[in-house]
């Protein structure tokens, strides 16, 4: 059990705890804290860690005692090369900007355990954070969310304030969609199981599913990565289904490129949903039908509420605790009538 569970732990570490953890003066852990250049690089990175480790948080007063303030906030997305997040950065910087903040952007690779450690770090350089598509259980997010201000982006937890994509009513327009057009085998091609916006997809297709009378079938999981299509292909044609809603573009991308490669046509052999709508989903070959989500608003609108959360006046409800936005379904031509 870690510091972030466990009860009897949850005394603030102090510069001593580090010292004695590795072996050096508290005055050395200063030193590589404060002024990190008057050390070792070895020094300064064994101390850096342990600080991360236990969770010791460098005071942020001046000698004067008052506070100083870092007037930055950090955004974590789970994978930087992922276009769906490039929005999302775009919102956060341009609404921070606004603000008076800097925004520390942090790629924490699809892990949740980085996702962690950069938080317990950032708390001694940032007065907020931003995450995006967290990868932490709801219980951690929750006790982070006491020890910083924070809003998560797609994702729910208890406690903590939120901003939601509405993707799974977006699966549910994908589905009438499909089933207009005849289609009754469905697969929905899953995303990663760490994903709680993917099971969220999911539920939504069987709940919408069961009011048609059809039974739609999973295959997956799959990594959030055009690679990922290939293999994601294979497994859909092999799964004999007419058509796929698929859990980003990302993935429907590299399918469409697989099944180019085996002659497959889309969408008059299988139609093909994706979701996101990123860049380059309309350039496609062919241009990918998909779920259109507001994701650069969902990034301006979290800062708005962390801005609350630190008493910046921007006429937002501080209470406000969830919002949700829309998705609407953008048809172009990946989805056609069922194979006869």
């Amino acid at each position: 059990m870690d510091r972030m569970t466990d009860p009897s732990r949850r005394k603030a570490a102090t510069i001593t705890d580090v010292a004695e953890m590795i072996g050096v003066a508290p005055s050395t852990v200063s030193r590589a804290l404060s002024t990190p250049e008057r050390v070792g690089d070895a020094t300064r990175a064994r101390v850096e860690r342990a600080a991360a480790e236990i969770g010791y948080v460098p005071s942020r007063s001046g000698r004067s005692g008052r506070q100083v303030r870092s007037r930055a906030v950090a955004v974590l997305v789970a994978d930087i090369t992922n276009p769906f997040y490039f929005d999302i950065i775009r919102g956060t910087q341009q609404q921070l900007k606004a603000a008076g903040y800097t925004q520390l952007l942090v790629d924490t690779e699809e892990s949740g355990e980085l996702e962690a450690a950069t938080l317990m770090s950032l708390r001694s350089s940032a007065e907020g954070a931003i995450l995006t598509a967290s990868r932490l259980p709801d219980a951690d997010l929750a006790e982070f969310a006491r020890r910083i201000p924070l809003v998560a982006i797609n994702r729910r937890p208890e406690g903590v304030a939120n901003v939601l994509i509405d993707t799974p009513g977006g699966v549910e327009q994908a589905l009438e969609h499909l089933y207009s057009l005849g289609h009754r085998d469905i697969v929905y091609v899953s995303g990663p199981v760490t994903s709680w916006s993917n099971e969220r997809r999911w539920k939504s297709l069987e709940r919408a599913a069961d009011r048609f009378g059809i039974s739609p079938r999973r295959v997956g999981p799959f990594t959030p990565t055009t690679a990922a299509g290939v293999v994601a292909a294979d497994v859909s044609l092999n799964s004999g289904a007419t058509a796929c809603i698929v859990f980003n573009d990302l993935i429907a991308i590299g399918m469409l490129q697989r099944l180019r490669e085996r002659g497959v046509s889309v969408p008059d052999d299988l139609s093909i949903v994706g979701c996101d709508d990123i860049f380059g989903a309309d350039f496609c070959n062919p241009p990918l039908t998909t779920l259109h989500a507001p994701i650069e608003r969902a990034g301006r609108v979290a800062v708005s509420m962390l801005m609350a959360k630190l008493g910046s006046a921007d006429g937002t409800d501080p209470q406000r605790q969830s919002v949700v936005l829309p998705t609407t379904l953008t048809v172009r031509s990946t989805t056609g009538p069922a194979p006869r």
